[in-house]
Order: structure tokens, then sequence, then C-alpha cells
């Protein structure tokens, strides 16, 4: 079996600023700090806008953005209508 893979989470405020808020931890760590960063107070009211969860590469896994809930990130828009598309 191969490494265990390592995730990181950032979440995006409404100035334009950032705070990673994991870095390099486990899939369970990741998906629990995600959870409780889009079910914060800030999140509820807006100062959080975005949270993402990346993987080792930078690519985002996860997409969660204030009033849509959990979207799929552009990237994977774009594959998902190619399919659709043949």
């Amino acid at each position: 079996m191969g490494e265990p893979h390592h995730y990181s989470v950032v979440q995006f405020f409404g100035d334009g600023t950032y705070e990673k808020v994991r870095s390099m931890v486990p899939a369970n760590q990741a998906v629990m700090a995600a959870h409780h960063y889009t079910h914060s107070v800030a999140a509820r009211h807006g100062i959080v806008e975005r949270v993402i969860i990346t993987t080792e590469d930078d690519d985002i896994c996860f997409e969660w953005k204030f009033g849509e809930g959990i979207t799929y990130p552009e990237e994977c828009r774009k594959f998902e209508q190619q399919e659709e598309r043949q």
C-alpha cells in the first residue's frame, strides 16, 4: 500500500484574506475541520465566504461557498460538462 494522502484546509474572508487552518493532515481531520469551519458562526454570517480542502498537489477536492453550500470546483465542472456532451 502507498503512503497516506495529506490535505490542507483553507478559509477565505470577504476582504480577500485567507487562513490555512490545517496543513498536511489525514483526510478525516481535513473533513472534520472543513465541517467545523463551514458551520461556524463566521460562516453562517458570511464573514467566511469560502472553505476548501486541497490535496498535496494543491488540487481542490472540496469547496464550500457562503450562500451556495458545497460546490464543485470550476475545473471539475468543466470535466463534467465535457462528459455530458459525449
